[in-house]
C-alpha cells in the first residue's frame, strides 16, 4: 500500500462510524456499484450458509428439518431469535407432518410447548389448546419452554410470539411439500403466495389468548414476507444450490434478492442519510454486509469499497 493509500484508508477509517464511503458509492454508475454489491452479496450469502450447515447437520441431513428450523430463526424478532429457534427443535417437524390434517393439534403442540399461553386468561379456546396439548406433549414426549425464555416487552402486537406460532402452524398444515415450493420461487409474489399466511379464525379478534380486540385478519405482512424472503429463501436456495451443485438455484438466490424489495432498517437510514439508497434487497444486503462486517470494525483498508476509494485517489 502506498502512502497516499495509507492517508485515504485512516481518513475512512476515522469516517467509518458515519459510512463516510457512503458519498463514493452513490455516485457510481451502476454496473460498478453493480460489480461491488456482488462481491459484498458472495460474502454475506458464504457466512449465512454456516448457519445452514450448522442447522442441516443437526438435521442429521434432512432439508425439510433444516428449513423448518430456520423458517423459526426467521420467524420472530432479534430478541427472540433463540427461543422461536428451541421450540423448533422441542417440536420437530416430522411431528407437524404426523398431525398436519388437524391444524388446530399443530396449534396446540405450538403453543402450548411455548409456554406462553400459561401467561394468559384462559377462555374456552385456549383452554381446549392447553388440553390438546396435554395429550399430544404425552403422546410425544414433548416438554414446554419456560415462558421466561421469551421477551415479550416493547413488541408490537402484531410481531407478538403467541401470534406468529399460530400463523406457524397453519403454514406448515397447508402443504407438506414447503421446502420444494420455497425453493421454487422467483418473484415478490410467488414470496408472498406462500408465506403471508393468516392465523386461525379465533385470532381474527385476539392478539393475545383470552383477550378480545378489535377484529381484524392476522395475516403475516408483506414486510414480514420480504424479510422471510430475504433470509430465508434467498439464504436457503443458495445452499442447497451449493450443496447440489446447482448453479441455478444459486443463480436464483441472487435473483430473488434482486427482485425483493430493500429493507427498511436502522443500517439502511444511515446509508440513506450518507447518500445511498439501496434499490433492492440484493443492494440492502450488501451495504448490511459492509455495515456490519467492515464499517463496525473499521476493517477499511480490506473494504472492497475502501480499497477502491484509496486505490483511485492515489491515481488521482
Amino acid at each position: 500500500m502506498t502512502e497516499a493509500e495509507a492517508r485515504t484508508i485512516e481518513r475512512l477509517r476515522a469516517g467509518a462510524g458515519t459510512y463516510a464511503c457512503g458519498g463514493y458509492l452513490a455516485a457510481l454508475d451502476g454496473l460498478q456499484r453493480t460489480e461491488i454489491c456482488t462481491a459484498l452479496i458472495f460474502d454475506r450469502l458464504q457466512r449465512k450458509m454456516r448457519t445452514v450447515e450448522t442447522l442441516h447437520g443437526e438435521a442429521d441431513g434432512n432439508w425439510n428439518q433444516t428449513f423448518y428450523l430456520l423458517y423459526f430463526r426467521t420467524l420472530g424478532d432479534r430478541q427472540n431469535q433463540e427461543a422461536f429457534l428451541r421450540l423448533a427443535r422441542k417440536v420437530p417437524y416430522k411431528i407437524v407432518l404426523r398431525e398436519r390434517l388437524a391444524p388446530h393439534a399443530v396449534e396446540a403442540m405450538l403453543l402450548g410447548a411455548s409456554g406462553l399461553l400459561e401467561l394468559y386468561r384462559g377462555d374456552a379456546y385456549t383452554l381446549d389448546l392447553r388440553r390438546s396439548f396435554e395429550y399430544l406433549a404425552a403422546k410425544y414426549g414433548i416438554e414446554a419452554t419456560d415462558a421466561s425464555e421469551w421477551t415479550l416487552t416493547e413488541i408490537r402486537p402484531a410481531n407478538h410470539p403467541v401470534l406468529r406460532l399460530a400463523q406457524a402452524a397453519e403454514f406448515f398444515a397447508q402443504d407438506e411439500f414447503i421446502m420444494e415450493r420455497a425453493m421454487a420461487c422467483r418473484t415478490e409474489e410467488d414470496v408472498r403466495r406462500l408465506f403471508c399466511i393468516e392465523a386461525p379464525s379465533y385470532w381474527r379478534t385476539h392478539h393475545v389468548p383470552g383477550a378480545e380486540s378489535d377484529e381484524s385478519p392476522k395475516r403475516i405482512g408483506a414486510f414480514k414476507a420480504n424479510i422471510i424472503g430475504i433470509n430465508l429463501v434467498a439464504v436457503l436456495q443458495f445452499a442447497y444450490g451449493s450443496y447440489t451443485g446447482s448453479e441455478r438455484l444459486r443463480d436464483s438466490a441472487l435473483t430473488l434478492l434482486e427482485r425483493l424489495l430493500a429493507e427498511d432498517n436502522r443500517y439502511m437510514r444511515a446509508w440513506q442519510a450518507a447518500g445511498v439508497r439501496p434499490r433492492n434487497a440484493f443492494e440492502s444486503q450488501a451495504l448490511l454486509q459492509l455495515a456490519t462486517e467492515y464499517c463496525a470494525a473499521r476493517r477499511c483498508a480490506e473494504c472492497p469499497v475502501g480499497r477502491r476509494i484509496a486505490k483511485s485517489l492515489a491515481e488521482d
